[in-house]
């Protein structure tokens, strides 16, 4: 079995996989409606994969893209597979440029001759 079968997530643990505070997790609930964690009855947060997924979209729009949030609720209304396709698009960039990073200083290593 993977990891990655845990069903519901506390607001903590989103906080951390996404890099936003649990202040602006609340405050995206509020502002968007599409995120809506299910809340126990004592209203702990659980948080699912595709809230998950919702939660990095919008840190896509508003974080990366510099939308406010009004403007990313309307983006994620309007053209939410737009949005999604080019999230993806940027994730594998950025996974794809540290990949080459790391070749550039492993062959920097490689081909660093000692100073004599």
């Amino acid at each position: 079995m993977g990891k990655n079968l845990k069903l519901y997530y506390s607001i903590r643990e989103v906080s951390e996989m996404v890099g936003v505070a649990e202040s602006a997790l609340r405050f995206w609930e509020k502002e968007i409606p599409t995120l809506s964690p299910k809340k126990t009855p004592t209203g702990v947060r659980q948080y699912t994969q595709d809230d998950i997924a919702l939660v990095r979209l919008i840190h896509h729009l508003v974080k990366e893209q510099g939308l406010t949030v009004k403007a990313a609720r309307a983006r994620l209304k309007t053209s939410k597979h737009e949005v999604v396709t080019r999230e993806e698009i940027v994730t594998r960039l950025k996974t794809v440029r540290a990949e080459l990073m790391e070749i550039k200083s492993k062959l920097d290593e490689l081909y660093l001759l000692p100073e004599e």
